[in-house]
């Protein structure tokens, strides 16, 4: 599965929206259309869907050492 349909599976689970992720992300409803056609999120965008969905996103290691990425994560331009 893709992430793009992940990503919308989610926002269904959440009850979340996607004018609200893209505003969320800080761009167009046109910006984030594209990104779910061309399957084209970066990692800082799946922080910022992660705390949008107020879900954690994380590397689980050897099934139980866990790795979550956050705001603190996301690159300073």
């Amino acid at each position: 599965m893709a992430i793009s349909s992940k990503i919308k599976a989610l926002l269904n689970l959440t009850g979340k929206d996607h004018a609200g992720l893209a505003l969320c992300l800080g761009i167009s409803n046109q910006a984030l259309s594209n990104k779910f056609y061309r399957n084209s999120f970066s990692a800082d965008d799946l922080i910022k869907v992660s705390e949008y969905i107020n879900c954690p996103l994380a590397f689980i290691a050897n099934g139980e050492t866990k790795v979550i990425l956050d705001k603190d994560d996301l690159k300073t331009k």
